[in-house]
């Protein structure tokens, strides 16, 4: 790769240096923060070679895979420094963002920037535990003790690393914000509350807050209200002790009487619902969450695991769900991308499966997931399988993970107990089994002697190749970019390709002949299959699934033949907007891999305009 020429593109159609208000990038992917997300040239940054995928979360997700470092410090070069202002970015266009977005937008940015200290401290610690149990170090020793403190640092001063990334968020002063967290963990602050201390004649509670979370988010969410305030009323000349002062003065006293209490209790109980429900229903847990890790990482819904992971490895010492079920979901990445490498004839392909396959065996999973996994769905369905076998196996025995990183074959060790002599056997038994399921599904998959000969039949059933079909508009309005629609799954074309509409009227309509094979309960969406086997799933509105269908009535039921131009079903504009949904309709064509599809750019489009030509594929 010409990691030069790849950065200036980014560059360039991003919008430039101009338009970007924070860069930074993770394992994988270039991150950018924009002033104005709609300079982002989508579907040129997806051209870009090296680059696998684009996301447009909040962030400007770039995803590179292995060679992200080298990209960035190219990027870095060009940029140099931003252009004033751009952090605040006071003069550029606001855009409306849904509150639930912003709050996982949020949490996602506090908690993200801790892996790396917990992790790093997590594998130093399980690293002297293996050395003790091999009788390579004494654990009594001093020099054991302080290197086993060294590691316990970063999830012990847990509420000042996480009083830093939420004044960061939030743009305040992080200094003065971590000052007001530390005076709740002061070792002569915890000797006085454990003797029985008051405030303001009111009595505060004896806490110990250290490896607590919430209080810490608590406490700098007050600080960030105070310094705004006293920002805007204090003097000039006296702002710079002043701002800090008074912002302290309010902000530790509230936190030990009310905010650091209320932090405390909500830590526990959330601790104490997670380790109820595991206890109930915990291997079924791990093997469901493991089979659509996949799809998740693909759509960046995996982030909202990582609060939840922090939070109870900082209460507990240990997690239970999520990092066993990543250690079978990542493990049969790396061996599904194996079994690609050795059966495929495209030497290209077989590159990209064993460097991706490398990668999800050391915990990376998104070169896989973009290069490889969700480039075919029979490969898909074998990571899935291979992630609910050895998710399942996982669950029954009870793996726990001391560790917050990434499992993998290197970061093994963060399986390790004392306490609990087999759990890090059980790990390496769910990684062979994850792996060798995965890599046979995918292996033989299609080997079976009925599929082939289903297939054959459907060769002769199906349509010549070559044959067009022309698929009209579902809906009346202003037509978009697939990749501009603000849901991850359909952006990407993990369901498959199609078309993106702003409705301008309240009607569906079958753009094409066709049989009604599948109807939501909520009727926001429905299924349909032409003669000649094309699947279309429509779509209307984002998320609209929780509205519980009172915005729709369908016209139509499973079964029914229907013909260009029937009304499939109505629902309200009006209301859907009102409830804070986006209204944008989609007509996707979920199997492709049978199809080349050649979508139209127009503007405004009714249901004679004829959006996608689709042409069947041989073989």
């Amino acid at each position: 790769m010409d990691y030069q020429h790849t950065a200036a593109e980014v560059l360039q159609y991003i919008g430039g240096k101009e338009n970007i208000s924070h860069f930074e990038h993770c394992s994988t992917r270039l991150r950018f923060s924009l002033i104005d997300s709609k300079q982002a040239n989508v579907e040129k940054l997806k051209s870009i070679p090296g680059v696998m995928a684009v996301r447009m979360t909040g962030q400007c997700q770039i995803v590179i895979g292995n060679e992200v470092v080298e990209v960035y410090d190219e990027v870095n070069k060009l940029i140099g420094t931003l252009p004033a202002g751009n952090e605040g970015a006071a003069n550029a266009p606001k855009e409306k963002k849904k509150i639930g977005s912003m709050i996982l937008d949020f949490i996602v940015g506090v908690f993200q920037p801790l892996i790396p200290a917990i992790a790093g401290g997590g594998i130093l610690k399980s690293l002297l535990l293996l050395l003790s149990l091999t009788g390579l170090m004494d654990a009594s020793g001093q020099t054991y003790q302080i290197l086993n403190l060294i590691g316990d640092a970063p999830l012990y001063f847990l509420p000042l690393l996480v009083a830093v990334t939420t004044a960061n968020k939030l743009k305040v002063n992080s200094l003065v914000a971590l000052s007001a967290v530390g005076a709740l963990l002061l070792p002569n602050l915890a000797a006085m509350l454990a003797e029985g201390a008051q405030l303001f004649s009111f009595e505060v509670k004896d806490i110990a807050y250290a490896y607590q979370v919430f209080p810490a988010i608590l406490t700098v969410l007050l600080y960030a209200q105070a310094e705004k305030v006293f920002t805007r009323f204090s003097p000039k000349p006296i702002r710079i002790f002043f701002v800090p002062m008074m912002s302290l003065v309010i902000t530790v006293p509230v936190s030990l009487l009310l905010l650091g209490p209320l932090g405390y209790t909500l830590g526990q109980g959330f601790s104490s619902i997670i380790l109820t429900v595991f206890d109930k229903v915990g291997w079924i847990a791990v093997a469901i969450l493991a089979s659509v890790l996949p799809l998740m990482v693909a759509t960046g819904m995996h982030k909202a695991m990582i609060p939840y992971a922090v939070t109870t490895m900082g209460e507990l010492g240990k997690e239970i769900l999520y990092l066993p079920a990543s250690l079978a979901h990542n493990i049969a990445e790396s061996g599904a991308c194996f079994a690609v490498a050795l059966r495929t004839k495209d030497n290209v392909l077989r590159s990209t499966a064993i460097s991706a396959g490398i990668s999800a065996l050391f915990g990376i999973t998104e070169p896989a997931l973009y290069g490889v996994t969700l480039q075919n769905k029979k490969v898909l369905g074998s990571v899935m399988l291979g992630s609910f076998v050895g998710g399942t196996f996982i669950g029954i025995v009870g793996l726990q993970a001391f560790v917050l990183v990434g499992p993998g074959l290197a970061s093994i060790s963060m399986f390790i107990s004392d306490e609990l002599p087999k759990n890090i056997i059980n790990a390496i038994l769910g990684l062979i089994i994850s792996f060798a399921v995965a890599f046979v599904a995918v292996l033989f998959f299609g080997k079976d002697k009925q599929e082939e000969s289903n297939q054959q039949q459907a060769r002769i059933d199906a349509p010549a190749p070559g044959k067009k079909q022309e698929l009209k508009s579902p809906v009346i309005g202003e037509m978009i970019p697939i990749s501009e629609v603000n849901d991850d799954v359909f952006s990407s074309k993990v369901m498959g390709e199609g078309i993106a509409v702003i409705p301008t009227s309240g009607e569906l309509y079958a753009p094409v002949d066709g049989k009604i094979k599948l109807i939501f309960d909520t009727n926001h969406a429905l299924g349909m299959e032409t003669d000649d086997g094309i699947e279309l799933l429509f779509h209307v509105g984002i998320d609209t699934v929780q509205l519980g269908g009172s915005c729709f009535e369908s016209h139509v039921k499973v079964g029914d033949e229907v013909r260009a131009g029937d009304l499939l079903l109505t629902f309200d504009i009006d209301k859907i907007i009102a409830a804070g949904y986006d209204p944008v309709t989609l007509a996707i064509i979920t199997n492709t891999d049978k199809y080349d599809v050649e979508i139209k750019s127009l503007a405004l489009v009714d249901k004679k305009d004829t959006l996608m030509t689709v042409i069947r594929l041989g073989g």
